[in-house]
């Protein structure tokens, strides 16, 4: 048996393994200090409730049988613009670039979701309302997910994003597995409110194996270099699982990455992202993509290092590409840029974070006249940015 298949096997039986430790629970996107004054909203009673009594999932609980050669407990998902070819039925799928495939294989993609979106719940829920039973429920799901020997995923993407009759598996399905970047959130409020040390150290380990795959495997490499959005949620994500696990190296490198490469090779000086407005859901693509990078510099902020104000020598930045695109959420009809589908809610974040980090309280009322993200991020998000509001 091999080194990793021991440190695999003793992170299933939640044996302790030597990794840093976090006193309290690592802070991620909510400082201590932010997060015990809090106030719960009156939604996370409803939330909870609704969340409670879900699950489990696990990527196990259905498989893509013959679409792909993934195994038991590897992650699949199948890329979004991808159909059948009308000339060649049974050849090799076609993009079609925006339009989105409903009849692909997405089960994994949302179970793990759920999961993610649960945790969450539950932990705030754990934290704020001195919930055990939210807290139970939560480490259970984890522990399915994650540990468990008959239902674990794997930490990798080796199957993200496949493609039928070209290929098994992409490295820019890494942008699947964003959500796990509130799950890591909900792990880390469960550690300081109802902490399961054995699972910690189970959790631990698969999330320091899965920065690992995304820092040194080919799909990796290849995410982290492909120049848009998905090199900004690259680096968000290795931020995020380094912070959980310990893994100071590969944090500081995302954020190294951000300053060198992501702001001067993505964002132009008057604020704009010509690799997303070449997408035919140009506005969409231009907002995710800032949803990713203010999430980055507020990691970064708990480490003292201000991606906020950075900017390039001809002046690229974050903020002034939230200055850009700030008019557009609040008027999409003035998009001139293609847009495929109509802009009609938004989901995203960016605003709230940069006007929380930047102290402008019009991109933070903004925020709150649009709307948010939703789900578990989005109750927390709000609670901020009611928070925020309330000692400006």
């Amino acid at each position: 048996m091999t080194r990793r298949q021991l440190l695999r096997r003793a992170a299933l039986l939640g044996a302790a393994l030597p990794l840093t430790a976090h006193p309290g629970g690592p802070a991620l996107l909510v400082e201590p200090s932010e997060f015990d004054t809090l106030q719960p909203s009156p939604a996370l009673k409803t939330a909870r409730e609704a969340c409670i009594a879900k699950g489990p999932w696990s990527v196990t609980y259905s498989r893509p049988n013959k679409l792909s050669e993934a195994g038991l407990h590897d992650f699949f998902s199948e890329g979004p613009y991808w159909w059948p070819d009308p000339r060649n039925p049974n050849g090799p799928y076609i993009r079609k670039d925006g339009k989105v495939n409903h009849e692909r294989f997405t089960d994994n993609d949302l179970h793990l979701g759920l999961m993610s979106n649960a945790v969450l719940t539950l932990a705030l829920s754990a934290a704020l309302n001195k919930d055990e039973e939210a807290a139970a429920r939560a480490w259970r799901l984890l522990d399915i997910w994650f540990l468990q020997p008959d239902t674990y995923m794997n930490p990798n993407l080796e199957f993200g994003q496949a493609i039928r009759g070209i290929t098994t598996g992409r490295g820019i399905g890494i942008i699947d597995t964003r959500p796990l970047i509130w799950c890591a959130q909900g792990i880390a409020l469960l550690e300081r409110c109802n902490p399961n040390p054995k699972l910690s150290e189970g959790l631990r380990r698969w999330f320091s194996d899965y920065v690992q795959w995304l820092t040194v495997s080919t799909k990796g490499l290849e995410e982290r270099d492909n120049g848009n959005n998905h090199s900004t949620w690259w680096a968000t994500q290795v931020a995020a699982y380094s912070i959980y696990c310990g893994d100071e190296k590969s944090e500081l490198a995302a954020y190294d990455l951000c300053r060198t490469r992501l702001i001067p090779n993505q964002l132009r000086p008057d604020g704009s992202a010509p690799a997303e407005e070449a997408r035919t859901r140009s506005l969409s693509y231009s907002i995710m993509n800032l949803d990713g990078f203010t999430l980055l510099c507020r990691l970064a902020k708990r480490r003292g290092m201000d991606l906020w104000n950075f900017k390039t020598p001809d002046g690229a930045g974050v903020l002034t590409s939230v200055e850009y695109l700030a008019p557009y959420v609040a008027a999409p009809s003035t998009w001139k840029k293609t847009q495929i589908l109509p802009f009609t809610r938004n989901h995203s974040y960016f605003l709230g974070l940069a006007g929380i980090a930047a102290n402008r309280r019009a991109w933070v009322d903004l925020q709150l006249r649009t709307g948010n993200p939703g789900g578990a991020w989005g109750l927390l998000f709000d609670m901020l940015l009611k928070q925020w509001l309330a000692r400006a």
